[in-house]
């Protein structure tokens, strides 16, 4: 084939793409999910997993929403995965358009070059999988008039018109992630940040959980450490790599953890990370910071301090009480616990993108924290010789 038989064909493959985008969405009838593990099923495999034990019901992933804000590199892959997995419904959020830039990657073909990310994405997830019902919004989710109506779509986007069980950020930017992040906080949405670092060759996911974890505006945002000068990736004319196996990677450990999260078996990593240069996988868990700036991320944390203490209350309630016949000397035991700050110590292999910012009260507390030197030793030891 020549190449003008490839431009002719590559127009009319894009025609026909155009056609069946404009007739299609939403009319196809939902097919109920088979438990049969039997060849005929087109989701045996899947079922299988729930004969074998390792998920009590696999059938419920048909009841669940999720929203994936981006859908480039991990985005799009991730779609496609819970697509594949029988998701009940997804809904697409991005307002950039496919670039034959985007071809050294998965998922997006030739012929769709200049339409929108979710148009292109909502026809190739339904011709791979009729049975999930997709929305997808062609808006930028960071203005105040978008973020109005992408927090609707949270609240009452699911199957049954009300709150959407979880989010997952697929962006590329610091600000759709903390337009993400206060949305989450605001109704109190579970939701997983991805990334991957412009040289292509590290990845993360995190898990936030609003309350319990740290949320992207407690602390400086985790990223795996690179141990390569970030001078020599900024040159000019030069923009950031993309590898569709990074993409994949850093795609497959969001899928897979979110459907931990949802189907309720193994253990959901609350930060994960990826060095392809070395192989290396770390792990860590941030406590969120009771002085952290958004304010309803500090609300979730009061309720989820008292639904904690609820619970320790229940057992010690279920729990045999200790009981003595007299207690002559009035000793009691008194709850002294107080509220850690945030553990800014990360682990190996791990980095903050930024380094936090320092108030002057924390630089002051940090001086009279400061290591005695020898002199200054010497002087306490001579003080106690002579009490």
């Amino acid at each position: 084939m020549n190449p003008l038989q490839r431009l002719i064909k590559q127009i009319d493959d894009r025609e026909e793409f155009l056609s069946r985008l404009s007739t299609r969405a939403n009319t196809l009838p939902l097919k109920p999910m088979s438990s049969e593990v039997v060849d005929t099923n087109p989701y045996s495999r899947l079922m299988a997993l729930k004969r074998m034990g390792i998920v009590k019901n696999y059938e419920d992933i048909r009841n669940f929403t999720v929203a994936i804000v981006g859908v480039g590199g991990i985005g799009s892959v991730t779609a496609e995965m819970l697509t594949r997995c029988g998701i009940g419904k997804l809904i697409l959020f991005d307002y950039d358009k496919v670039e034959m830039a985007n071809m050294n990657r998965l998922f997006y073909k030739p012929f769709q070059d200049g339409l929108n990310k979710v148009d292109a994405a909502k026809l190739t997830l339904y011709d791979i999988n009729p049975d999930v019902t997709i929305d997808a919004f062609n808006f930028d989710i960071t203005t105040l008039e978008n973020f109005n109506h992408f927090i609707t779509c949270l609240e009452r986007g699911s199957l049954t018109s009300s709150k959407i069980d979880l989010v997952l950020s697929c962006v590329d930017n610091f600000e759709a992630r903390m337009a993400i992040n206060t949305a989450c906080n605001e109704i109190g949405l579970t939701w997983f940040e991805s990334g991957v670092s412009e040289n292509a060759v590290s990845g993360h996911i995190q898990f936030i959980n609003p309350g319990e974890t740290a949320c992207f505006a407690c602390a400086p945002p985790l990223v795996v450490a690179s141990n390569i000068d970030e001078k020599t990736l900024k040159k000019e004319g030069v923009c950031a790599a993309s590898l569709p196996t990074t993409m994949g990677i850093v795609a497959g450990f969001l899928v897979q953890n979110a459907l931990k999260y949802l189907l309720k078996f193994g253990t959901v990593t609350h930060y994960l990370g990826y060095n392809a240069l070395e192989d290396f996988f770390p792990t860590m868990k941030m406590k969120p910071n009771p002085n952290c700036d958004n304010k309803f991320c500090v609300k979730r944390q009061k309720e989820f301090a008292l639904i904690a203490k609820d619970k320790v209350d229940v057992v010690e309630t279920q729990a045999d009480v200790i009981t003595h016949e007299d207690n002559e000397w009035g000793i009691c035991v008194v709850d002294e616990t107080t509220e850690e700050a945030p553990n800014l110590q990360v682990s190996e292999g791990i980095a903050l993108a930024y380094e936090p910012v320092q108030t002057e009260m924390e630089g002051d507390f940090a001086n009279q924290l400061s290591p005695m030197d020898d002199s200054s030793l010497q002087d306490l030891m001579e003080q106690m010789k002579n009490l």
